[in-house]
């Protein structure tokens, strides 16, 4: 916990530069993407009408949070990227992933996991997407299990390089525990090639698990190529994170691309989302694009 005030406390002064930034007349244009789970309710009601909100409140891509059967939102992929595209945007990313059954994971015999992930592939590149990324993973028991997931991993990873696509890793809080005395979310990074597998930190799970955004950005430079920028609730509304240093850091990262997502809210979902992209337009910061 003491590391979690002393993150807070050090990150104030510019962390206030960002939040009390005047407003301008006409917000600066910044290249910055939505993960829809942000306005899920919305997306199981009306998609045409959810994604245009999406355009509406200024952000340029999405990243998608519900393949499933070969298709998004219940759309075939190319649907779905004629649907997005339609409102103005891109179609940068995906969260997706299928777990190893107990039987592969002793056997580490990946087959029947990967002949699914040949499908999602395929999936993805027919809806435009440049990278996937597994939102999440149990904490293995041994460290024996863990590496295994590595190494499955790396076999996905090269799977989507083969295919011009970009495989990922994003964290909650519960990779900071240890496994054998070893901490998790550091053993994945050491066992995962990078060459292969790139890891979309998200900055508020990673403060939540009284870890530090930057010093993983120093200890494994390049190595964040997407970062969830997110809050308790809106972006900056509850000055837990860091994200002057964050912002500040972004090169070390090697971040190409920053995501917001909204989980709880103060206002609608809609407005939520809005606020927490004009935070970023208002943040001398955050660049205009980390393409």
């Amino acid at each position: 916990m003491r590391k979690l005030l002393l993150l807070s406390v050090v990150a104030l002064p510019l962390w206030m530069a960002c939040a009390t930034a005047p407003a301008a007349q006409q917000l600066p244009k910044k290249d910055v993407a939505l993960q829809l789970y942000s306005l899920r309710d919305d997306f199981g009601k009306d998609f045409n009408a959810a994604i245009k909100k999406v355009a509406e409140a200024g952000y340029t891509a999405i990243e998608a949070a519900s393949y499933g059967d070969g298709k998004f939102y219940g759309k075939t992929p190319e649907d779905f990227k004629a649907a997005v595209e339609a409102a103005g945007m891109t179609v940068l990313s995906s969260h997706t992933t299928k777990l190893l059954s107990e039987k592969e994971l002793r056997s580490k015999n990946f087959a029947e996991s990967l002949a699914w992930w040949d499908e999602a592939i395929e999936a993805h590149l027919a809806a435009g997407m440049k990278y996937i990324v597994a939102p999440w993973m149990p904490v293995p028991k041994t460290l024996a299990d863990l590496q295994t997931y590595c190494d499955y991993y790396n076999v996905i990873g090269k799977k989507c390089k083969e295919k011009g696509l970009l495989f990922g890793y994003h964290n909650h809080a519960h990779e900071y525990t240890k496994i054998e005395d070893v901490l998790m979310y550091d053993y994945m990074l050491e066992y995962t090639n990078p060459d292969l597998v790139f890891f979309q930190m998200d900055v508020y799970w990673t403060v939540m698990g009284q870890r530090s955004p930057v010093e993983y950005f120093q200890k494994y430079p390049g190595r964040f190529t997407l970062l969830h920028i997110k809050d308790h609730k809106e972006l900056g509304q509850s000055g837990m994170v860091g994200f002057d240093a964050i912002f500040k850091n972004t090169d070390t990262a090697g971040t190409k691309f920053l995501i917001v997502e909204v989980e709880q809210y103060n206002y609608t979902p809609a407005e939520s989302v809005k606020l927490s992209l004009d935070y970023l337009l208002n943040c001398p910061l955050v660049k205009e694009s980390y393409k």
